[in-house]
């Protein structure tokens, strides 16, 4: 771990001051977090951050919760080729003493119930239309009280009781674990979800997001993935 630490904080400095700046889906936090502790990470939406970097802001790597946004940046000459590095699953997340008695996707249909889900463009709300389509439960959508930029604000808005269910990735349940609980969609509908990572194009620390690509991909970068939920490609 602390051989893979100095590597990157090697690569930082390589073609600049200032530290490496990863932009990256609000669902990789912790995991990107523990892999690397000493880099500046920009958390949100996919499709935020996709804006962000057209709009010039600085970063040296851009990870999503979707290969949409980074091959669009790839067409448009803003990053380099992306490649997939993770995959992962959407569930239905209710509070831990799950008031609304939801069991099972159906029950979201039920009048009173307080939905909350992504917002189109988000690949989390994007993801979950796809699934309530192809489980028939599109009728869901009528119960929709809020529309979130990233999973976290659904995971906080179920954890505090201010809706009844919200969907979310299998990850992002570890970290609230007691306060919210997962219900599993059948796995013969399920979506899965694919993680993509690019360098920027004339990323300030060049080198670093190299080797912060390889050690996504190294025997730890998976191994951590693995452990926090996420599936390999």
């Amino acid at each position: 771990m602390l051989l893979a630490v100095m590597l990157l904080a090697a690569g930082c400095g390589g073609s600049g001051s200032g530290k490496l700046t990863v932009f990256a889906a609000s669902s990789l936090t912790e995991v990107f977090q523990q892999l690397a502790p000493g880099t500046r990470f920009e958390f949100a939406g996919s499709d935020t951050l996709a804006t962000q970097i057209r709009d010039g802001a600085t970063a040296d790597v851009y990870a999503a919760a979707s290969t949409k946004y980074a091959e669009e940046l790839y067409a448009e000459g803003l990053v380099a080729k992306p490649v997939v590095f993770a995959t992962n699953r959407l569930v239905l997340i209710v509070p831990a003493d799950n008031p609304a008695g939801i069991s099972s996707v159906s029950d979201l249909r039920r009048p009173g119930v307080r939905l909350v889900i992504g917002a189109e463009g988000v690949p989390v709300g994007d993801y979950t239309r796809k699934a309530l389509g192809q489980l028939g439960e599109t009728g869901a959508l009528v119960r929709v009280v809020s529309e979130e930029q990233d999973v976290k604000g659904i995971v906080s808005k179920v954890a505090l009781g201010e809706a009844d269910a919200g969907f979310v990735y299998a990850t992002d349940v570890r970290p609230v674990t007691g306060e919210v609980r997962a219900i599993e969609l059948p796995a013969a509908l399920q979506t899965r979800a694919l993680y993509s990572v690019a360098v920027v194009t004339g990323a300030e620390h060049r080198r670093g997001a190299e080797r912060f690509l390889r050690l996504l991909r190294s025997e730890r970068g998976r191994a951590a993935l693995r452990e926090a939920g996420f599936g390999l490609p």
